[in-house]
């Protein structure tokens, strides 16, 4: 899902191409801009990672998220499993299966439950032995996800105090040193200040 841009203005279009992007279906859905990539890649985390570079060489376009959603109903994991609403809804009530089904993490309403396909997809693996094709590199995809969330909503923290909250979040992720989360608050306030000598490692972010 994109942001940024009329995907279905020619000039648009033309700047996909030009991007790289001659693979990629491109359409709206709600009014919310999407690319469908046919991408062949030896890894699903390279032709991800190409697509996404490539679709942001746009100017303007900016990824919100790759799809399929995180989120799920019973109705949409019962899909994604080939398998029925009923016995779904069997596994979630622990009547069917070994229990300990995954619990859901959002409720829209006090009946309406949603599910992170991440968890659910792993307890298929670990606790029911199937290995689901729809399964791949769910984890992967689950992480970009909320990656491309927190840079959305970065943008919009108004303090140092949320933006080093956040980043000490990220930092006992793993996925940085120390001194990188460091840079980056100091690089953001550098910016701030109008001050153009800000550390490299912080400018890649």
């Amino acid at each position: 899902m994109l942001t940024g841009a009329d995907v279905t203005d020619e000039a648009t279009i033309d700047a996909f191409f030009e991007a790289g992007c001659g693979d990629a279906l491109l359409g709206e859905r709600d009014s919310v801009g999407y690319a469908a990539f046919d991408r062949e890649a030896a890894t699903l985390v390279q032709a991800v990672a190409s697509a996404l570079a490539q679709v942001e060489r746009v100017p303007d376009v900016r990824v919100l998220r790759v799809e399929p959603d995180e989120l799920v109903t019973p109705t949409v994991i019962a899909k994604r499993t080939g398998r029925s609403r009923e016995s779904v809804r069997l596994l979630i009530q622990g009547k069917r299966g070994p229990g300990g089904f995954p619990p859901p993490v959002a409720w829209v309403d006090a009946k309406s439950k949603l599910w992170q396909w991440s968890d659910v997809a792993r307890w298929f693996g670990e606790a029911l032995g199937e290995a689901l094709p729809t399964a791949e590199g769910v984890e992967f995809l689950a992480a970009l996800n909320g990656a491309l969330e927190v840079r959305r909503r970065a943008a919009r923290l108004e303090s140092d105090d949320e933006r080093v909250a956040v980043a000490n979040v990220l930092g006992d992720s793993g996925l940085f040193e120390a001194s990188y989360v460091e840079d980056s608050v100091a690089a953001h306030r550098a910016r701030e200040e109008g001050d153009d000598a800000v550390p490299w490692s912080a400018v890649r972010s």
